[in-house]
């Protein structure tokens, strides 16, 4: 008998096989899906309840988590207060009006809230209507052509049985969902571009340096030079006098200070560890293995950790310190930036310049310089499209990959009776415990693609790095198209319909068997009824889906995930003073990834709706949750690391529009096949350009508004008699970074204070320090917290001393190295931009060294350009500053209080009184 067992395996296989393509043709079986919804609804709504309880009572007791933004923001930007009780945030989020959130926490944060509220309400407009309209009808539709057999309420709420006169129910319900959609937009739009208004003429705006200043990029070579960029600019507008610099090759010096803060942190990492118990150190002192570019090191070696590190430190501070010395003699780069004295004048260059590209370039208005992507601002067009290009191939790779596994997902994870179609043993379970099983399906897939859904914006922002955008601001919107396409397509259209195409492929497959027409053999299995089932076989799985979304909403509230790791971190961990102080900050917030959550909720309602209806308040409770949820945690827990006043608005529009043209399609289909007359398909084509002129409407009556302050280039008489009297003819510093941050020390705990001197052995030969032989580059000076507007003795310091008691963000945060954690500086009234600004008449200007100060007054009016960037000038000599090797933080952990703490800012204002290339500044 044994030459019978191949054959038996193979029908075995077979079988199994045709089982396989028969679950892929009909993933989505209803039998479990009631027992789903109930499941997913209480676990939903228990979990929500559970954690905001949880949130509500531990709120009170850990401002560090539930209130940083209280605690460190100053007194303009900080949130209503709220006191101990349980539910004492509800009044100040309900209270809250726009105008006041604007002024809090920023524009983006206003919009974002905005957007939510607006999404709200359109959600319960368009549930009325769908309601009222769709679940009537499909219940006696489908009860007068005996269409459902099913007892399943969910399966009697979708259109199966609704043919004919019926689908006029479905043309008239299209049109009013556009109108409603286009007329919430329309409102919004308005109220959106007074809040731009707002912002363009805030204080803060209008003082700073990047709202007067133009970006040029693609300079031709024949152009690098300070009079080359004003020339560029003089070809859109003759009547200006902007001032304009060239960039310099910083080629080298950005990776130096970024392998410096890296080898600083581990230093840090590694005496946290060493010293955890200061009392006994362990037997064996730490050892690491060089790194591979290092010169001293022919090869990868185990050394001494500490020594290493601390040596390692030295010498790329020596290095980073040459590099800035030879910046001047580094070629020009490809872009530059031209400033004007006011705002008007930028702006309608700016506007005069959309189309033109003078000379091959490119102009447009500066981001801030903390939101600038330097290394991508030299990239020629070839080079970003290059980019660009193959971002977009790596992210349509992710989403075919990404394909087959989604596909398993649908049909083993969202119906688990085709689990145990070809896994016995696991048939027996669903038999034996069905409710169970029931309620695991509800909750099973949507847990699984929400997880792998949290990691998605992170890959994606990783591959828009190569993508060349200008800005992050930028970056992030590209994030977030490219984020919500990926969802769109593979969440939405793969999940949905791959079960159709499935058939269609069996159909073939039987046609080739059979010697029959494989075109007839399509056609005959009526495509379009296939599809549309399919809409309605999974429409279960989006309603339980969306009702899940009320779990992650609530488990934000509670922010339980950011107090387990500050938990664990500190109990289990050796955390560095550098790492307590940055989870003490106030966190960024993400705003690709929530932005493309709610757009992709629309869209999930507003093409199913007509399948299945009730995701429509499902959706809307939602919306109603969040209002709630982020307006709270954008008041008291978030900042805006990079504000971009609005920008993100388009590109919301044109995704909620998008997917209002996609259920249009949909619901197209849907009348084709079961359409009464050709007259009901061709009423629902005008809705097409309804939605394009709706578009193209708003592109021409708000965008420009939007995005300039003026708009139109004026005469020369006008423009100097609106012109604000200014001396200032330079306009603007706009510099790398990596000429004037501050090199980073590492921070030691103060229990290890005493073993220093044992621990790090031979540190007293360093005969180099930070001075200012660069314009751009300034010494180590440490700020006096206790003596407001005094700076401690000059050092070269090579640790600094913490206590414990001051390892807070509050204490650090006007501190340059932690600028960059809890946003820009803005909320601090610390904005990083304005320490490059040059907009005073005249300004004192202190250069201190190991030697003394100089101080002198510069009247910039006399300052002249040249040909290469201006704030450049040849070293200045004799300067041997002292070095010392350890440094107190002079910081009082009494003074907390944010509304008498004076802002000091002898550590910002870093190129006043630079003087051009060759001339150094005049001693008047």
């Amino acid at each position: 008998m044994s030459h019978l067992r191949p054959s038996v395996a193979v029908a075995a296989r077979d079988d199994a096989t045709d089982q396989f393509l028969k679950l892929i043709q009909n993933p989505f079986n209803t039998d479990l899906s009631e027992k789903a919804f109930w499941s997913s609804f209480g676990y939903s709504f228990g979990a929500a309840v559970l954690f905001a309880l949880l949130f509500c009572i531990l709120r009170p007791y850990n401002g560090t988590v539930y209130a940083p933004r209280l605690k460190h923001t100053d007194e303009k930007h900080a949130p209503p207060p709220v006191d101990k009780g349980v539910f004492s945030w509800v009044s100040p989020v309900v209270k809250t009006r726009e105008q006041v959130l604007a002024e809090k926490i920023g524009v983006d944060a206003t919009l974002f809230l905005r957007f939510i509220k607006m999404s709200r309400n359109l959600m319960i407009a368009l549930s009325i209507v769908g309601l009222g309209v769709y679940v009537p009808l499909n219940l006696v539709e489908n009860g007068r052509n005996k269409a459902t057999s099913d007892s399943n309420y969910f399966v009697r709420l979708t259109p199966i049985g609704v043919w004919g006169k019926a689908c006029w129910a479905h043309v008239v319900v299209s049109y009013t969902f556009d109108i409603l959609i286009c007329f919430f937009i329309w409102s919004n739009y308005r109220t959106v571009t007074k809040l731009r208004r707002q912002y363009l003429d805030s204080p803060e705006y209008q003082e700073s340096l990047h709202s007067r200043t133009l970006m040029i990029t693609d300079i031709p070579p024949a152009c690098k030079t300070d009079g080359g960029v004003s020339q560029i600019v003089a070809e859109v507008d003759t009547t200006g006098n902007p001032s304009g610099i060239i960039a310099r090759n910083v080629k080298g010096l950005p990776e130096l200070i970024e392998e410096h803060d890296e080898v600083v942190k581990e230093l840090e990492s590694v005496l946290a560890k060493y010293c955890k118990n200061p009392n006994k150190l362990p037997a064996k002192r730490p050892r690491c293995k060089t790194q591979k570019g290092d010169p001293c090191y022919s090869t990868v070696t185990k050394v001494d950790a500490i020594d290493y590190l601390t040596s390692r430190i030295k010498q790329l501070k020596v290095d980073i310190m040459e590099k800035r010395k030879s910046v001047d003699q580094q070629r020009t780069m490809p872009y530059g930036f031209a400033s004007y004295t006011n705002i008007e004048e930028a702006h309608n260059v700016a506007f005069a310049a959309r189309q033109k590209h003078p000379q091959g370039t490119t102009i447009q208005l500066a981001p801030k310089p903390s939101d600038l992507i330097w290394e991508n601002l030299p990239l020629d067009r070839n080079r970003r499209r290059w980019g660009s290009f193959m971002n977009n191939f790596w992210v349509a790779i992710l989403t075919l990959v990404w394909t087959a596994p989604n596909a398993l997902i649908a049909v083993f994870l969202a119906n688990l009776s085709n689990l145990g179609s070809v896994w016995p043993a696991f048939q027996d379970q669903l038999i034996r415990n069905p409710k169970t099983w029931g309620a695991i399906q509800g909750i099973l897939a949507p847990l699984v693609t929400t997880l792998f859904y949290l990691a998605l914006p992170v890959i994606f922002r990783r591959l828009a790095v190569y993508a060349g955008d200008h800005s992050r601001t930028s970056r992030e919107r590209h994030v977030t198209q490219k984020l919500y396409a990926f969802f769109v397509f593979n969440n939405l259209i793969v999940f949905s319909l791959f079960s159709t195409a499935w058939k269609y492929i069996a159909t073939v497959k039987d046609a080739q068997r059979g010697g029959g027409d494989i075109w007839d053999a399509i056609r005959s299995s009526h495509p379009l009824s296939n599809l549309l089932t399919a809409f309605c076989d999974v429409s279960p799985f989006w309603l339980n889906y969306l009702l899940q979304r009320n779990f992650g909403a609530a488990l934000d509230l509670s922010q339980l995930i950011k107090l387990a790791k500050g938990y664990l971190t500190g109990r289990l961990l050796s955390t560095t003073p550098r790492e307590r102080i940055e989870l003490s900050a106030p966190p960024p917030f993400d705003y690709a990834a929530y932005y493309n959550n709610f757009l992709f909720y629309s869209t999930v309602a507003l093409v199913f709706a007509p399948f299945q209806p009730l995701v429509l308040p499902v959706t809307a409770f939602y919306f109603t949750l969040d209002t709630f949820t982020k307006s709270y945690l954008l008041l008291y827990v978030f900042v805006t690391k990079h504000e971009s006043g609005g920008a993100f608005w388009r590109v919301l529009v044109n995704r909620l529009l998008f997917a209002t043209l996609l259920a249009n399609v949909v619901t197209t289909i849907f009348i084709i096949d079961r359409r009464e007359s050709i007259v009901q398909i061709i009423l629902m084509v005008p809705l097409l350009a309804v939605i394009a002129g709706f578009k193209f409407y708003c592109q021409r009556t708000f965008d420009d508004d939007l995005h300039y302050y003026t708009k139109g280039l004026r005469s020369k008489e006008h423009r100097m008699s609106s012109m604000k009297p200014k001396h200032d003819r330079v306009g603007v510093r706009f510099g790398h970074p990596a000429l004037y941050k501050k090199l980073i020390v590492p921070l030691v705990d103060e229990k290890a204070n005493h073993l220093l001197e044992e621990i790090i052995r031979d540190q007293s030969d360093a005969g180099f320090s930070e001075t200012n032989d660069y314009t751009d580059t300034y010494k180590m000076h440490r700020l006096s917290i206790h003596h407001k507007g005094q700076t401690d003795a000059p050092t070269d310091a090579t640790f600094e001393v913490v206590n414990e008691s001051q390892m807070n963000f509050e204490n650090f945060r006007n501190r340059e190295d932690f600028r960059g954690i809890g946003g820009d500086g803005d909320l601090y009234s610390n904005p990083i931009e304005l320490s490059r600004s040059n907009s005073p008449e005249s300004r004192q200007d202190t250069r201190s060294n190991s030697i003394g100060s100089v101080s002198r007054s510069v009247d910039l009016a006399d300052e002249e350009g040249a040909t290469y960037p201006t704030g450049y000038h040849p070293p200045q000599q004799n300067l041997r500053p002292q070095t010392t090797t350890r440094q107190y933080s002079d910081v009082s952990v009494e003074q907390v209080s944010i509304t008498d703490r004076e802002t000091d800012w002898s550590e910002v204002n870093l190129l006043r009184g630079a003087a051009p290339l060759g001339r150094m500044p005049s001693d008047k």
